[in-house]
Parts: C-alpha cells; structure tokens; sequence
C-alpha cells in the first residue's frame, strides 16, 4: 500500500495515517496553525525540521493577545498585499529568527522599514510578539510556516526590499547538504521576489556552509557581491550580535557575513 496521497509524513507502506496530535490540535486555537500550509503542497526535501519546547507564559499570552493583529499563517493560499500590512514601508523578509531578540532590535533601530519574520518554532514567536509589544514595535510582523511557500505563492515579485538569513541550520553531515536553505533553487527564487537592487544578507558561523554560500552566490546571475574583492563581508553595524553568536564567538567560531545585491 502507498502512504496516503500528498501527506508528506505519511510513513512508507502503511495504509491510513493519523497526524500526530501536534499537527492538529493548536496549543492556541487562535494562535499560529499547527500545519498552515497542510498537504496541498508538493512533496520536497525541507531546509528546517520543526522544534518542540515548553512556551512559557508570558509567550502564550503574547501569542494570545497579538497573533490575529501582527502574526499570520503561511497557509499558500493568497498573496499578501504588504503594502497594506506595514503601513507603505520597505518590507525586509527574515528567515528563521530564533527567540527574535536580534529582530526586535534591528526593527527598533530601523523603524521605517517592516520586517516580516518567518519562522516555525512556537516559543520563539511568542517571544517576539512580546518584545514587539512590550517595545512598541509596529513595524514587525510574525509569518508562521514553510518560507519557501511564502516566497513562492505569497509575496509578489520584486515586492520585497531585502532578504535576511542568519545562522540558519548547517545542516553538517554530507547526506544531509541538499537540506541546506541556500542552493541555486532557492536564490532562482529569492530573485523573483527581491526588488532590483535589493540585498540579500546572509549569516554563519559553520564555515563549510559559508563557503558554500560564498560560491553558489557568486555564480548566481542575479546576484552581485556587494564586496569588491568578492569575499565576506564585515559584519554591518545593523545586525546585532546575539548571545547565541557570542557564545560562538567565545568558543573560537568564525563568523562570515556575506551580502549580495540583486542586478537589474
């Protein structure tokens, strides 16, 4: 017997399947979806695997209290007018932002321009719609789910004025490379949905993966290093250095920024 069609969790041969109850039964029924995107997507290797922590109180009652005004569901179905939702700013996009300490920074420093953050871990979005909030922070909102499906079906081409990676999963073992976020593909895409000129930021500390980064950008025909001599870049005054990036800055890791501008 086949798994059951276009569930991507079904395991081989079974005959049924049941989600796991976390697919299913939202922690908050008016909070971020367990599932938003569900199974009318295709079937593809992903560059994430969700994470299951405690949220605490204080995240809850953010998420409680915020979600229908600043977040919002990567559900695939419609394309997101960001004019609307930032009030007429610039909109960067954010992938993966942890616990959201450096996003609520760089959204203080920076407050005419909106960042939509997107993410899947439930603590960390509770924590940045807290901070948002207890900052005043209206430039931020919160997308929860798969980015490639809001790059693909949700934001309009040349809509966004900047694209931000940071420390996304290394994803270390050989076997498991072609789960890394930044290939060719990804930046085909990530093209269509930056403005000309717009840059795109990468961050890590896993120095294979920076190299890695380093060479499919730079054979990529939309994309320029912003760097004369072709290699990393400094880090800019305008991402934060967070304590997880201390930490491994304390244990001897070397971090490499890279940063490379959409042509025309």
């Amino acid at each position: 017997m086949n798994p059951q069609p276009g569930n991507p969790d079904a395991p081989e041969g079974a005959a049924s399947y049941v989600p796991p109850r976390w697919r299913t039964e939202p922690r908050f029924p008016d909070g971020p979806a367990p599932d938003p995107a569900g199974s009318h997507h295709e079937r593809r290797i992903r560059s994430f695997q969700p994470r299951r922590s405690r949220v605490t109180t204080g995240q809850g009652e953010a998420l409680r209290r915020k979600w229908s005004t600043w977040g919002l569901d990567i559900d695939g179905h419609h394309v997101i007018d960001l004019d609307k939702l930032f009030d007429g700013r610039p909109v960067v996009l954010e992938i993966g932002f942890g616990m959201g300490e450096a996003t609520a920074q760089m959204a203080a420093a920076d407050p005419d321009t909106g960042i939509l953050a997107a993410d899947v871990h439930t603590p960390g979005q509770g924590n940045l719609l807290a901070l948002a909030e207890r900052n005043g922070l209206d430039n931020i909102r919160v997308a929860n789910g798969d980015a490639i499906i809001l790059l693909r079906e949700m934001l309009a081409p040349d809509s966004l004025a900047g694209l931000r990676v940071y420390f996304p999963d290394p994803w270390p073992k050989a076997r498991h490379h072609k789960r890394r976020l930044i290939q060719p593909e990804f930046l085909d895409l990530a093209a269509t949905r930056l403005a000309p000129g717009a840059v795109l930021h990468c961050a890590t500390d896993w120095e294979p993966y920076a190299e890695q980064m380093l060479e499919v950008l730079g054979a990529h025909p939309r994309f320029e290093n912003t760097q004369a001599d072709g290699g990393y870049a400094p880090r800019p005054d305008f991402r934060p250095l967070t304590r997880f990036e201390g930490q491994g800055l304390d244990k001897g890791h070397v971090v490499h920024d890279l940063l490379f501008r959409r042509t025309p």
